[in-house]
């Protein structure tokens, strides 16, 4: 009823590697990358990674062997992931924030060899070593102290960063996998989507439709180089042989100034960045960008923040929102341009079907929510399934539908309103958060019996993270001491705002925790918050 299929048609096939040799061909020494005034043309570029691509050949990476990074956003980072392309490797970047558990298992689990890490970053990987077992080399960018870590090779990254064109680039079908991202686990650890070389382009070809890129366009982004929507900003450069100028770190004080100095023209940015740019006061960069920025990317706006962005920093257009994750990025969306319904995620597009089912995998009429379901109506323009987890794969391929575990309902024109979350997961400053891993890492601690997770809704948006402990027979532990611990031991993003001893935790007949019944009851008396203490002092940017 509500569903009407596209009918199968080939595509666009393409690759990362294809697509940066169209765009050096045809723009050698136009600049493709600028960080913070740091630019390199299409050529030079070529030129480094073809070099480190060469190192990786030498240290002994192989087509199809998985090469690792834990990289802030820099040229290295972008380097590192066009080398391993260029011979047939496969990309995994890893989130910086990641520490404990939460790095140790997408090491251990994508089985690479080989690590490349910022030197700041170092100490974490030597912490987790002994639980990687595959893990034999590791090169570090940056000045570091050395290291001496049993069975680990240890080096500096610049013995093999150099500018030559000494490699010849494998040429990667559009269906071989040229990344791992991972996406954090709701009911387990977290998993890597397979990305193949023609899902990541095609994932740039939908960002550069939302805001109608063209090669003159200089797209800003400050978003991480481990996710995908930093790699949508660099990918939709390339795909159209234009410029990408990337931050190290979102400011709201610099944001202005870096808009200024780099010319964007388009701004890639997160949802939780918006109410933030709002509420700043002006500044001489910012009056003198007005109307600069053409169009913005930050899914989702409500409409009094779009119309702020318009009134106040003059941009022209702000791209609708859409529905997307790492398996099925840009799944919904709507045509540059063109209206959207208020609160609606858009609606299917040339890439997929899309349906709305029941718990029985049924349709639901329109306007009744149900779990909003995905299939490609083109070949390799989704994820190819989960790295080494096949039955996680046929569980969300469940009747020939990739399940997404998000409640959503469809109207009659075809539009989706996200409605509610099926799975059991967190998310804050645009990361998503597996409550598994967060109670995996709490119940390490000694005074610690028993832990649930959960999330509470957030003032800025997207979620504030709960704590609810019930402390093992005889042991001592204070709010404050449990959240200086945590935040040794989580991603950032991840620490804690609402921590909550009890007695006892609610539970079903078989003993699951109701954490339904947690999230309805929200604060308590009994809960602790950090932004009402001193360890914690609100500001909008540092």
């Amino acid at each position: 009823m509500a569903n009407i299929s596209n009918g199968w048609v080939t595509g666009t096939r393409d690759s990362v590697t294809a697509a940066f040799a169209r765009s050096l061909a045809a723009v050698p020494t136009n600049v493709f990358l600028d960080f913070s005034g740091e630019s390199y043309t299409y050529e030079h570029f070529d030129h480094l990674s073809s070099h480190l691509a060469s190192s990786f050949l030498e240290l002994g990476v192989q087509p199809g062997d998985r090469v690792a990074s834990m990289l802030d956003n820099s040229v290295q980072a972008v380097a590192t992931w066009m080398a391993a392309n260029k011979i047939g490797a496969i990309w995994v970047p890893i989130n910086t924030a990641n520490k404990g558990e939460f790095l140790r298992h997408p090491l251990a689990d994508c089985g690479a060899k080989l690590v490349v890490v910022d030197a700041q970053y170092f100490d974490r990987i030597e912490t987790v070593a002994h639980g990687v077992p595959e893990l034999s080399l590791v090169l570090v960018n940056g000045e570091f102290a050395g290291a001496d870590v049993p069975a680990l090779d240890v080096r500096p990254l610049g013995d093999y960063w150099g500018d030559s064109t000494g490699v010849e680039v494998v040429e990667n079908s559009p269906s071989d996998i040229g990344a791992l991202m991972y996406t954090s686990g709701t009911t387990g650890p977290s998993k890597a989507c397979m990305m193949s070389h023609n899902y990541l382009c095609n994932i740039a070809r939908a960002g550069s439709n939302l805001v109608a890129l063209e090669p003159h366009d200089i797209v800003w982004t400050p978003l991480p180089l481990f996710h995908t929507s930093g790699l949508q900003a660099i990918l939709g450069a390339i795909i159209v042989g234009g410029k990408v100028s990337i931050s190290l770190k979102f400011s709201v004080t610099n944001f202005w100034a870096e808009i200024e100095t780099s010319g964007a023209t388009v701004a890639k940015i997160m949802a939780s960045m918006v109410p933030i740019l709002i509420a700043a006061p002006e500044d001489d960069a910012m009056k003198r960008t007005f109307g600069q920025v053409r169009a913005v990317v930050g899914n989702p706006f409500t409409p009094a923040q779009k119309q702020a962005f318009y009134d106040r920093f003059g941009v022209k257009y702000i791209a609708n929102n859409q529905y997307g994750s790492t398996e099925v990025y840009c799944g919904t969306s709507v045509p540059y341009l063109a209206d959207t319904p208020q609160g609606s995620a858009g609606k299917r597009n040339d890439d997929f079907d899309v349906i709305v089912l029941d718990d029985n995998d049924c349709e639901v009429p329109y306007g009744t929510p149900g779990e909003l379901c995905f299939r490609p109506s083109k070949p390799d323009v989704m994820f190819s399934g989960y790295w080494q987890q096949p039955q996680k794969s046929a569980e969300v391929w469940r009747n020939l539908w990739m399940h997404t575990g998000d409640m959503v309902r469809m109207d009659e024109e075809g539009f989706i309103y996200f409605t509610d979350r099926k799975k059991d997961y967190m998310r804050k400053g645009g990361e998503n958060i597996s409550g598994f891993e967060m109670e995996k890492t709490f119940i390490g601690h000694d005074a610690i019996g028993e832990v649930s997770v959960h999330a509470l809704p957030s003032e800025l948006g997207e979620d504030d993270i709960k704590v609810v402990v019930v402390l093992a027979d005889g042991a001592n532990l204070s709010h404050e001491d449990l959240w200086h611990w945590s935040r040794e031991r989580v991603p950032s993003f991840a620490t804690p705002r609402y921590i909550e001893f009890r007695k006892e935790l609610p539970k079903n007949g078989v003993g699951r925790v109701l954490k339904y019944q947690l999230r309805d009851e929200g604060v308590t008396p009994a809960t602790w918050d950090v932004q009402t203490t001193d360890l914690v002092k609100k500001r909008v940017s540092q």
